[in-house]
């Protein structure tokens, strides 16, 4: 088993360090919050104070952080500690692609390989160790990233070269986003024309309209499998992520000349409820400012 380091214990990076540390891993643990170091103590991991501390001999670091500016400057200070070499640096924060390729440059001119390794599957998926990874890097990275990754999740899926990985991921949840509005027009619409929740549910689950937010992440509570919405929309994917990846989505598509209609306007909607106070609420909760 490999010595660790896990850089961020948010809500899914504290998840994901436990998984390493219950797959017999030597997790060194490292976050600002002495609340989520107490939980990483509790699950296996050893806390540590700084990423520095937790990197040293390492042989691989991998680091869950709220943006790029927070992977550039731990990456930094993880070059300027001298790591060894021959650590692995897997990132598995959802940022923009540019800067997920800059740290890959960055970490090949100080002789290290990295990969951009995000996640889908939310907080649950993290907890449970069913995550999906979209790899991007070399054949080599992605070689040595698998094992690891697959500790915490139930899918590891090479996209290609850095970046890669940072572009699946944007573009796998500007569709997310996009089509849990869609889902939840849908149901208000069938509600205003006189069709049951559940009716409409069974029909729409194996006609032409289905989609993973309606089928396993039905945004109706009582309706489908549990999910968010039969908890008061606590918990799952928070509005306000789901914003940021379509922020990216939309800077994304800027930068490459792609025209997104339906990502921008999903973007939109997110912005006015998350602007409305509604930001930590699961994503799927946007159906109560559809209903007005």
């Amino acid at each position: 088993m490999a010595r660790i380091a896990f850089i961020g214990l948010g809500n899914m990076g504290g998840g994901m360090a436990a998984n390493l540390a219950k797959a017999g891993h030597d997790v060194r643990a490292f976050d600002l919050s002495s609340e989520a170091l107490e939980r990483a103590r509790t699950a296996g991991c050893l806390p540590v104070e700084s990423a520095a501390e937790a990197a040293e001999d390492a042989e691989a670091i991998v680091t869950m952080l709220p943006a790029g500016r927070h992977v550039e400057a731990v990456y930094a200070d993880l070059f300027a500690a001298n790591i060894l070499p021959t650590t692995l640096l897997i990132d598995c924060s959802t940022i923009d692609v540019a800067t997920a390729k800059r740290v890959a440059e960055t970490a090949l001119a100080n002789g290290i390989t990295a990969v951009d390794a995000p996640v889908s599957g939310g907080i649950g998926a993290a907890n449970a160790g069913t995550l999906t990874f979209m790899v991007g890097g070399t054949d080599a990275g992605f070689a040595e990233a698998k094992p690891i990754l697959a500790a915490m999740g139930q899918a590891v899926i090479h996209a290609g070269g850095n970046g890669t990985g940072q572009a699946a991921k944007i573009a796998n949840n500007m569709l997310l986003g996009a089509t849990m509005v869609a889902t939840c027009e849908a149901f208000l619409l069938a509600e205003k024309l006189g069709l049951d929740a559940q009716t409409f549910y069974d029909i729409s689950s194996v006609s032409s309209g289905q989609s993973w937010s309606m089928t396993r992440y039905c945004p109706v509570p009582g309706v489908g499998p549990d999910t968010p919405a039969d908890h008061e929309y606590q918990g799952g994917f928070a509005t306000a992520l789901m914003l940021k990846d379509l922020k990216l989505a939309a800077e994304a598509a800027s930068g490459a000349r792609a025209d997104t209609p339906m990502g921008t306007k999903a973007a939109e909607l997110y912005q006015r409820f998350a602007d409305d106070g509604q930001g930590g609420l699961d994503f799927s909760a946007i159906i109560k400012m559809l209903r007005g």
